[in-house]
């Protein structure tokens, strides 16, 4: 997907769910949705209503206090914030919230994600920021453990995250030897490429 696309996603998404949202999506910059849109489409699959902006702890310090400072009033109920490099976003954000902050290291071209990692997870004690793996993996953990969070509260959320668990259960059980499935796919292009010959 690319930029632009993704951002007038995160601009459609948020229209349609501003009076119901409960996960709000920070990033630091519109280079982040690459790793954020996993998020976004996790939620999206289990059917958690939320909402993407990009807020930069740097470059705009007063509009992430303002977002964070009013979230709890618009009825989110958990952050998911995403940074790279120095990564102050998930921490900057939690301070100026009671509300759950999940904290994605989005991976940094010079350290892999690693900077953004220690970064989001070496919090002082007191305001707490529950980090996830770096990258896309981070992002999708980030709206499962969010939407479990909700789940608590919100009855028809816990069960759609129950039954994705029971798919994503399902789908491992159905293929328990990969080299069988691929052998299986070469068959079947041996089969075709036969059928051809003969024609």
């Amino acid at each position: 997907m690319s930029k632009n696309g993704g951002m007038k996603e995160k601009k459609s998404s948020s229209a349609a769910k501003s009076k119901e949202t409960l996960v709000g999506i920070i990033m630091g910059s519109t280079s982040d949705w690459e790793t954020m849109e996993h998020a976004a489409n996790t939620l999206r699959e289990i059917g958690v209503p939320f909402e993407t902006r990009v807020v930069s702890a740097h470059r705009t310090p007063d509009l992430l206090f303002e977002y964070a400072a009013s979230a709890e009033k618009r009825g989110i109920e958990v952050i998911i914030a995403g940074a790279g490099g120095a990564a102050h976003l998930p921490g900057m954000a939690a301070s100026k919230t009671v509300l759950p902050v999940l904290g994605v290291p989005v991976e940094s071209k010079a350290l892999k994600g690693l900077d953004s990692l220690l970064s989001i997870a070496q919090m002082p004690g007191g305001i707490p920021v529950g980090t996830l793996a770096i990258g896309k993996a981070g992002a999708i953990n980030a709206a499962l453990l969010a939407s479990a969070i909700l789940g608590a509260k919100h009855r028809t959320i816990r069960e759609s995250l129950r039954a994705f668990r029971i798919a994503q259960t399902k789908k491992v059980l159905s293929q328990p030897d990969p080299a069988a499935a691929a052998r299986k796919t070469l068959n079947a292009v041996h089969t075709q490429l036969s059928r051809k010959k003969k024609k």
